[in-house]
Parts: structure tokens; sequence; C-alpha cells
């Protein structure tokens, strides 16, 4: 039987300024740590999390406060499940805010089409928006350590943006040839 491993941080850090526990908050979600509760959150172990944890214990004890970095495993499947569950919840909860902004994407270009408004200033600028939603999607399915329900339709619902804007793109190609 294969066990997951994990880090476990616990932590304490003084009320004020609350600013340092929001940012100590933001590090921990931004490396896709899921908590169990107040100042209690798990990451799956690799180096990379060994390593930027220990640089956030050396943060939290320059706040004064204290943390306590383990290594654990579940103590059985169901558990195990559980830990999972909600690493996959948070992941999924961030892909289906990506697909409404895909579904922002698309509208978006449909309006132009509907409008007849084919400029390359529009095209540039719908390119850009595509790009942070390639960005985002990247960063989301860097934390999705194991493998999200919503991964796939995230990824087809980039490649349907990808597909408007080809379609947009053509267009406003078409519209420029015309005008010569």
């Amino acid at each position: 039987m294969v066990s997951f491993t994990w880090l476990l941080l616990t932590y304490k850090v003084p009320p004020e300024p609350a600013s340092r526990r929001v940012a100590l908050w933001r590090r921990l979600k931004g490396m896709g740590a899921v908590y169990l509760q107040n100042g209690v959150c798990l990451l799956p172990k690799t180096d990379d999390h060994v390593r930027r944890l220990k640089m956030l214990e050396n943060d939290i004890a320059e706040a004064k406060g204290e943390s306590v970095i383990l290594e654990t495993i579940a103590l059985d499947k169901a558990q195990e499940g559980k830990v999972i569950a909600r690493f996959n919840a948070d992941r999924d909860e961030a892909y289906a805010e990506f697909i409404d902004k895909c579904d922002d994407f698309e509208r978006e270009v449909a309006k132009e089409v509907d409008a007849s408004h084919f400029t390359y200033a529009e095209l540039e600028e719908n390119d850009v928006d595509l790009k942070k939603l390639r960005g985002w999607l990247a960063r989301i399915r860097k934390l999705d350590f194991y493998g999200a329900a919503r991964a796939a339709e995230a990824e087809q619902r980039l490649k349907g943006c990808e597909a408007v804007l080809d379609d947009y793109a053509r267009r406003v190609f078409d519209a420029h040839d015309e005008n010569r």
C-alpha cells in the first residue's frame, strides 16, 4: 500500500500587524496548502515544499510567532481520502472560477463579433486576455497535486477560448483585406 506523505505546519503569529498574518496565509494558499483549521495546514511532501516551509518558519520566528513542521501520513485509506478530497475541492473551486472567466472571455469576443467590431486593437486586447487565462490555468495545474475532477473541463474550456479567438482573428484579417 502506497501512502501519501504530507508536511503539516502548525503556527501561531501575533494578531498585529494583521498584514503579516494575511501575507503568511496567502503564501501558504499560493503553495496549494489546505487548512485543517486556523494555523494548521498540509502540503504534499516535496523538496520544494520542505524548503519553502522552512523559509516560512524563519519568517514566523521573525514575527515573534511559533511554528512546527511535521512529516505525516494518514492513519488509514479513509483518512487519506478525506485529505485528498480537501485538496481536490480547493482545486475544483479554482477550476470553476477559471471556467467562469472563460465564459466571460467568450461573451466578450461574441459581443465584438455581433457588433462587427473587427479591429487589430480589439484582437490584441483579447489575445492578452487569452494569455492571462493560459497563465492562470498553468498556476492552477501546478497546485493540482491529486487530479481534481474539473481539470479536464478547464482544459477543454481553454481550448474553446483559443478556438473562439482564432475565429475572431480570421474575421479581423478578412475585414482588413476587404477594406484595401
